[in-house]
């Protein structure tokens, strides 16, 4: 009990020291603002993007591969063989069944195909730029689609090809303002749809990824009647395989393997043939966008760090300046029984209470941040983040009162006790 009524005495000098000498005080936790600020600024904004583009990207969906025409990322020498792409094959409907007999590693798959910049009326309203979605079954499985009124498409609707469509929040908005969509029609390409469902409002992509606000999804044999697709030729419209993996501890690896062993033994090549396919992983693209803001991160403490070193130093100074003017304190304190603990922990309590008031006000300005408008990115400071600035504040107070402190402890009391 006596060492931590001494711990706290402690806590007292340094607070009064603190609030004593206040412009010191301000002055002396600038650089370590500015440097809290910085880290703690670009690692909340990078953080920040990083979730939006993450959350921009949840479009094209979670455990799940695809099989398509065309690769997503380059090859490993950084070249995209564009040239060698484009008369590959499309993914086929056949192939779709002849996978989905096969696998034994997915939970789901489902063929689709899409086109954009479509036109959906209904009597005297229409609305342009709409995105046509054609989904087997499965398709809600790959991807989400939140039902807001309706339903979705039954196994009878898609294997029939009938002609029925959910709509997205903007298609309905602008098409029924006033009314029920639901068992309405509308005309595609002339042709009539029943609406059987409509789908929650998402919002703006901060990448501006395709939104579910304006599509039109219609069961894909009958897009197939709209549209060429889903024979496997090169020229026609891309027809994408997507395949859910299982919710096991048999990885994306192993299901990847099982899809390129059975699409090239349904393409008939040979061991020597190269792939005539691409298998995508959404996990590639966020394994890239992972360690480009790493790297920003980097630069962030990097810039950051010359700014805490400098508020480090400042405060070292100040407290070599705070041993200078209560020396003859000091020596007063140890005359009257004080131990060298505490006359360190005097000194290093103010030298961190120095630091750590910096990083909160560093803390408070990127604070500020989050209220200022940045279009579709949403910037959010996480708890993550503010421990990490007051835990650098912490060390950096630590690192920079201990040497002071420890000469402010080792003072001889007889020799204190006399400095003017």
């Amino acid at each position: 009990m006596y060492t931590l009524r001494q711990i706290f005495e402690s806590f007292r000098f340094a607070w009064r020291a603190l609030k004593s000498n206040i412009l010191r005080t301000v002055l002396s936790l600038l650089g370590v603002t500015i440097g809290i600020f910085a880290i703690i600024a670009v690692l909340t904004l990078v953080d920040s993007l990083e979730k939006n583009i993450k959350d921009s990207l949840n479009f094209i969906g979670t455990n799940v591969i695809y099989v398509d025409k065309w690769p997503w990322l380059a090859d490993n020498d950084g070249e995209y063989r564009w040239w060698d792409f484009w008369r590959r094959p499309n993914s086929s409907y056949n192939e779709y069944k002849f996978l989905q007999e096969n696998l034994k590693y997915s939970s789901s798959i489902a063929i689709y195909a899409d086109r954009g910049r479509m036109t959906v009326k209904r009597d005297n309203n229409s609305i342009s730029d709409v995105r046509l979605v054609g989904g087997s079954e499965g398709y809600d499985n790959i991807f989400t689609v939140n039902i807001e009124r309706g339903r979705y498409l039954t196994t009878d609707e898609i294997a029939g090809g009938r002609d029925v469509v959910i709509i997205g929040f903007e298609v309905a908005k602008t098409l029924f303002p006033n009314d029920d969509p639901i068992g309405k029609v509308v005309k595609i390409k002339n042709r009539k749809f029943t609406v059987i469902g409509t789908v929650k409002k998402e919002g703006q992509s901060f990448m501006g990824t395709p939104s579910n606000d304006y599509v039109s999804i219609v069961p894909y044999a009958t897009f197939r009647k709209l549209y060429q697709t889903g024979s496997g030729r090169w020229d026609e419209m891309e027809s994408s395989i997507g395949i859910r993996g299982l919710e096991s501890d048999i990885g994306l690896v192993e299901l990847e393997n099982e899809v390129r062993g059975i699409m090239r033994t349904r393409r008939g090549l040979r061991p020597a043939d190269k792939d005539n396919f691409a298998v995508n992983r959404p996990e590639a693209l966020a394994n890239i966008i992972g360690n480009l803001f790493d790297v920003v991160g980097i630069a962030g403490w990097i810039i950051g760090g010359f700014s805490i070193l400098v508020g480090g130093f400042g405060i070292a100074n100040i407290m070599f300046v705070s041993v200078k003017e209560r020396t003859s304190v000091i020596g007063l304190q140890k005359s009257l029984g004080a131990k060298n603990y505490f006359i360190l922990f005097q000194f290093l309590f103010e030298a961190i209470f120095l630091s750590l008031i910096g990083g909160l006000a560093g803390l408070f300005l990127v604070y500020l941040i989050t209220f200022i408008p940045m279009g579709s990115l949403i910037v959010t400071l996480t708890f993550k983040n503010i421990v990490l600035g007051l835990t650098v504040s912490t060390v950096i107070g630590l690192v920079s009162g201990i040497v002071p402190a420890a000469l402010a402890a080792r003072l001889d009391p007889v020799i204190a006790i006399r400095a003017t």
